[in-house]
């Protein structure tokens, strides 16, 4: 069986569907839970798989409800029942600001605080815990939590409802290419649901970063090597793991790609193809145009150019050569790949022509530069902002691979190597970073930076041909 027919077969029935609604709502308003999934993220493609099933809306409506009440209900009970053991318990008693942000928000608004909590994303999920703990009447949670459910509902259900139902008229979709689309934006939200998930437990505070804690501590063996990983206190668990998983991924997916690649494209490479030429429009292939233009040579100096100067005038000299080095080792490995593996390209314009096709330059570039920008950022924002940066990132290299299918110079397995080429070098970059303690790159006049970004990236699209 293929991937694509894998992908498929999971597309769930409308019972399960409606279970899968309720779980997500349910996770999403419990306790500590819901800060830690991309509710929204969820709810919305969960509820336009609904559309698209033309599940009744009522039915979809009351999976939301009865699931946000559920995960609210059960929060305030563990607040209520287990109000001294929840501030000694993990990850509280290792951040007990989590509790104190809702707590301040409580005492703000009192009772409505239940209400309005569960349209505030940093509290949503602990207010009611709180309101348990500080012992709100249960009578008068219960009209809060229901009222508020009945109005979160269809606030977060609908457009993913109705975004489902009409995308086929949108969009214009041959009924033949439905089927390739929601492989693809399965595949797409499951890999960025998975990443910021695992970035997420193997930083210093994740769960998978104190099992390790935990087993080095009882192996002689683990520890030395953990010991000899640390810096500063800490090992680079998070890079550890992306090197390994991306660099397995890579080898696998290469041989399955050149396994296949006798025979000509994957089938999934055939479908999703198909689907890009049924969504052709001219104002699409100007977007993949420029999107291309900003991932090229030309393009990917244009954007780094402003940061450059500025690291070598603050002397940051150690900053400027690992971002340096993480390019143009990106470029290398590319040229190199595209040369030993010779995979011809679906469609090779002039200035493409003496190009091969796997891996997408494009997509493992898009990687390392977005990558590296948000693994930087990260470490000079706070705790609650961070994980924006690595959704943008992911969010701009998406955009930048799949430009590469709307104007026809890629196959789709050619964009998933180089997305995990370019995660290789990534972790590479930062392993080599973190090998010791380095000061901090901030104060950094980033509006400044990011505007002459933006300046000559769009006098590169406007003047120069692409390359």
């Amino acid at each position: 069986m293929n991937p694509a027919e894998f992908l498929y077969q999971l597309t769930p029935s409308p019972g399960i569907l409606l279970l899968i609604i309720a779980g997500i709502a349910t996770l999403e308003s419990l306790a500590l839970v819901g800060v830690l999934v991309p509710g929204v993220l969820l709810i919305t493609a969960a509820a336009s798989m609904a559309g698209h099933q033309e599940l009744a809306l009522p039915a979809t409506l009351m999976a939301a409800f009865i699931g946000a009440v559920v995960g609210d209900s059960a929060s305030f009970l563990i607040g209520h029942t287990q109000r001294e053991r929840v501030t000694r318990s993990w990850p509280f008693s290792r951040h007990p600001e989590f509790i104190a942000r809702a707590a301040r928000f409580f005492q703000r608004h009192g009772v409505l605080s239940v209400f309005l909590g569960r349209f505030v994303g940093p509290v949503r999920p602990m207010v009611p815990l709180i309101a348990g703990m500080l012992h709100m009447p249960p009578r008068t949670f219960i009209w809060a939590n229901l009222s508020s459910a009945a109005l979160w509902a269809p606030a977060y259900v609908l457009p993913g409802y109705l975004l489902g139902r009409t995308w086929e008229q949108l969009l214009d979709v041959p009924p033949a290419l439905h089927k390739p689309l929601a492989i693809l934006v399965v595949m797409l939200l499951a890999l960025a649901v998975t990443f910021s998930w695992l970035r997420h437990h193997a930083g210093r505070h994740g769960r998978a970063y104190r099992l390790s804690v935990g087993l080095a501590r009882r192996h002689p063996l683990l520890r030395a090597l953990w010991l000899r990983q640390s810096s500063d206190g800490e090992v680079p668990l998070a890079s550890l793991l992306l090197l390994i998983l991306a660099l397995g991924g890579v080898s696998g997916w290469t041989l399955l790609v050149m396994q296949q690649g006798q025979h000509g494209p994957l089938l999934l490479d055939r479908q999703i193809q198909a689907l890009f030429d049924g969504l052709a429009h001219p104002a699409l292939t100007h977007v993949g145009e420029g999107l291309a233009r900003i991932g090229d040579l030309l393009g990917i100096a244009a954007l780094c150019l402003p940061w450059g100067i500025w690291l070598t005038g603050r002397r940051r000299f150690d900053a400027f050569w690992h971002i340096t080095a993480g390019l143009a080792g990106c470029a290398a490995l590319n040229t190199l790949s595209k040369a030993l593996f010779a995979r011809p390209r679906p469609d090779a314009p002039a200035y493409l022509a003496d190009s091969f096709s796997y891996p997408s330059g494009h997509a493992s570039s898009a990687v390392v530069l977005f990558g590296l920008a948000a693994a930087f950022a990260a470490r000079e924002l706070g705790p609650a902002w961070r994980h924006w940066a690595y959704w943008a990132a992911i969010l701009a290299a998406t955009l930048m691979a799949l430009s590469r299918l709307v104007i026809g110079v890629h196959w789709f397995s050619d964009l998933i190597g180089g997305a995990l080429l370019g995660l290789v070098i990534c972790a590479l970059v930062q392993l080599a970073w973190q090998a010791r303690p380095r000061p901090a790159l901030a104060p950094c006049p980033w509006p400044w930076l990011a505007t002459a970004s933006l300046c000559l990236v769009a006098a590169r699209i406007a003047w120069l041909p692409p390359v």
